[in-house]
């Protein structure tokens, strides 16, 4: 788990296709790897990856093909600057929100203007992902903890203050950049509540045979 508060700036240095995945080493910058072993949780740009190397200033770490399909990992390039945030402890400052690292969807930024001495960005999701995105929810884009300002459909507004672009990616954000969403954990856990006895059919799921089809899947 995480929080979205991010702690580091660091850089891809290489991206290696290891058995059909990736394999990438992350200079981490001055995040303090003191404290991290072999195994621990590191998120990059929201994506929750494991070390499997720590050669000391940075880590290795495998990127299945699930990840890249899911995330806008696949655009990452040796030198692309990402976010970094190490795995929540039991004596964390909950500063954001609860973050899980698993990514829901890709959105893109749309819009970017200036609001005074912060930055207003509209960004688009995945139409499946709207329903989660709440006024005054909060919302995980690239690792960060975002509080939403506005909703228009799969639109959402955020202002993001001098010291957050300072310290993260989003300083680079312009219109058409993909970015990595997580929605809130307890939206999720929520509709899942709601269905109740019906969540143990197959259709709970929201992939039914009438989605199929609508969706080109099944032909008459």
């Amino acid at each position: 788990m995480f929080t979205g508060i991010i702690e580091a700036l660091g850089t891809v240095r290489a991206l290696s296709p290891k058995g059909g995945d990736v394999r990438v080493y992350v200079e981490t910058g001055k995040l303090d790897l003191s404290d991290v072993k072999l195994g621990d949780s590191i998120a990059v740009n929201g994506v929750c990856l494991t070390a499997v190397e720590l050669p000391g200033d940075g880590f290795w770490a495998d990127v299945s093909r699930e990840t890249l399909a899911r995330s806008a990992f696949v655009d990452l390039r040796a030198g692309s600057k990402v976010n970094l945030e190490k795995a929540l402890t039991p004596s964390s400052r909950l500063g954001g929100h609860l973050v899980s690292g698993h990514v829901d969807g890709v959105g893109e930024v749309i819009t970017r203007a200036d609001n005074a001495r912060a930055v207003q960005f509209t960004l688009r999701a995945p139409r499946e992902l709207a329903k989660y995105i709440a006024l005054k929810g909060s919302i995980t884009v690239d690792g960060t903890s975002l509080t939403v300002n506005a909703v228009n459909g799969a639109e959402f507004e955020l202002t993001i203050v001098p010291h957050t672009l300072a310290e993260t990616i989003m300083v680079d954000y312009r219109p058409g950049r993909l970015v990595n969403l997580e929605v809130d954990l307890l939206a999720r856990y929520l509709e899942r509540l709601l269905l109740g006895d019906k969540a143990a059919e197959p259709q709970a799921s929201g992939i039914s045979a009438s989605f199929l089809a609508e969706h080109g899947y099944l032909k008459n």
